[in-house]
C-alpha cells in the first residue's frame, strides 16, 4: 500500500521503498507549482519502487507523465535513481549540484572494472585483509546498483531560487555526505503557522534519528584530497543558523528544532573525533581504526559491503584529524598507518 502524507500548503511525500536496506524507504516529496508538480528526489530505480511512486502519483491525483520538474538533493540511487524514468514518462527536467553531476557524469562513463579495481587497491592501501579484498577481484560476480544514473539537464546553483513557477525555494549547498549535496529552503510561511523561518527538504544532510553516512568520496578518476567531514560540519552549521520552523528530511520522519538536531550531530561527531584520538595513542591502519570503532553492532557482526563503508567513515574522521593537526601519518608505514599527534 502507498502511504501518502499531505503536508500541508501544496507538499506532499511518498513512501518509495529501498530494497533489502535497513532504512525502508525515501521519502519523495511532491511539491505543487503553477507548471504542474515538481518532485524532491525520486527514490531507488526498482520495479517495486516505480509501481509505488505511480501509485503515490495517482492518490496525489497526478501521475509520472505529469510531472514538471526532479530536483534531486544528491546523487545516491535512493534518491536520483528513478529519475531517468521520470524523465521518460514525462519530458521533466532533472536538476543536481554541478559536483554532483560530475560524479554522475564519471560513474556513466566509467567501466565496472575500473571501479572494482580501484576499490581494491583502495582497501589494501587501507590495511583491509586479502580475504575483504579478493572478491573485488572477481567483478563479473558482483553486480553494483545505479550504473547508468540519468544526467541531469539542469544545476542547482547554491543560494539561488530554482525555476519553480509560484514557490520560493532556495538551493542551500550543504557538501559532505556527498560532494554536490544541497538542502532546498521553502521560504514561504509554514501551512500552521510553526515559529522559524519556512521549512527544509534536508535529504540526508540533517535526519531526526541517525547520522549520515561521510566517508572519503569514492572516485577513481579524481585525487583531489578532500575534507568531507570538515565539509560536513560547516554545513551543519550553516543549516542551524537558517532556523526553518520545519525539517522535511528523505528518511525517517519530519521534525522541528533544526538547530537543536544540529547541536546533537555536532556534539557526536566531536565526541567521536576525541575516542578516535584515544584509539590512536598506537599506530593504526585505517582498518584496524574501522575494527576498533564504536558501530551500532560488533565488528564481526558488520556485513562485507558494510565494512567497505565503515572504512570509509574511518578514513573520514582521519582525514579531518590530519587537517586539524591531531593526528598524523607514521613516516615509512606500509600500508599506512596513523598517530595522535
Amino acid at each position: 500500500m502507498t502511504q501518502v502524507t499531505d503536508h500541508g500548503g501544496g507538499v506532499r511525500s511518498l513512501r518509495v521503498p529501498i530494497p533489502d536496506n535497513p532504512l525502508g524507504h525515501t521519502l519523495v516529496y511532491v511539491v505543487d507549482t503553477d507548471r504542474g508538480p515538481v518532485l524532491i528526489d525520486t527514490g531507488w530505480d526498482d520495479p517495486e519502487s516505480w509501481d509505488t511512486l505511480a501509485r503515490g502519483l495517482t492518490a496525489c491525483g497526478t501521475s509520472a507523465a505529469e510531472i514538471h520538474g526532479v530536483v534531486i538533493t544528491h546523487h545516491h540511487p535512493d534518491h536520483h535513481g528513478l529519475s531517468g524514468r521520470v524523465r521518460e514518462a514525462s519530458g521533466a527536467w532533472i536538476a543536481m549540484h554541478a559536483a554532483d553531476t560530475a560524479v554522475v557524469r564519471r560513474t556513466r562513463e566509467a567501466r565496472p572494472e575500473r571501479w572494482f579495481t580501484y576499490m581494491a587497491a583502495k582497501l589494501t592501501a587501507a590495511g583491509a585483509p586479502e580475504e575483504h579484498v579478493a572478491p573485488l577481484r572477481q567483478p563479473r560476480r558482483r553486480t553494483l546498483p545505479g550504473l547508468s544514473p540519468a544526467l541531469p539537464d539542469r544545476d542547482i546553483v547554491p543560494g539561488e531560487l530554482l525555476e519553480l513557477p509560484g514557490r520560493r525555494l532556495r538551493a542551500i549547498w550543504t557538501p559532505g555526505h556527498t560532494p554536490g549535496h544541497v538542502c532546498l529552503h521553502l521560504e514561504e510561511t509554514h501551512p500552521a503557522q510553526l515559529p522559524g523561518r519556512g521549512r527544509l527538504f534536508s535529504g540526508d544532510h540533517l535526519l531526526p534519528g541517525i547520522t549520515p553516512h561521510i566517508g572519503l568520496y569514492e572516485d577513481p578518476d579524481d585525487a583531489t584530497v578532500t575534507d568531507p567531514l570538515g565539509d560536513y560540519l560547516d554545513s551543519l552549521e550553516r543549516v542551524g543558523r537558517l532556523a526553518p520552523a520545519e525539517v522535511l528530511p528523505a528518511h525517517q520522519h519530519p521534525f522541528s528544532d533544526a538547530a537543536g538536531r544540529v547541536r546533537e550531530l555536532l556534539t557526536h561527531h566531536e565526541s567521536r573525533l576525541t575516542a578516535l584520538l584515544a584509539l590512536l595513542a598506537e599506530p593504526l591502519t585505517p582498518w584496524q581504526l574501522a575494527e576498533r570503532m564504536e558501530w551500532n553492532r560488533p565488528w564481526a557482526e558488520i556485513p562485507y559491503g558494510s565494512r567497505t563503508i565503515a572504512v570509509s567513515e574511518a578514513e573520514a574522521h582521519l582525514r579531518r584529524l590530519v587537517k586539524l593537526g591531531r593526528a598524523e601519518a607514521v613516516p615509512g608505514s606500509d600500508p599506512v598507518t596513523y598517530a595522535a599527534a
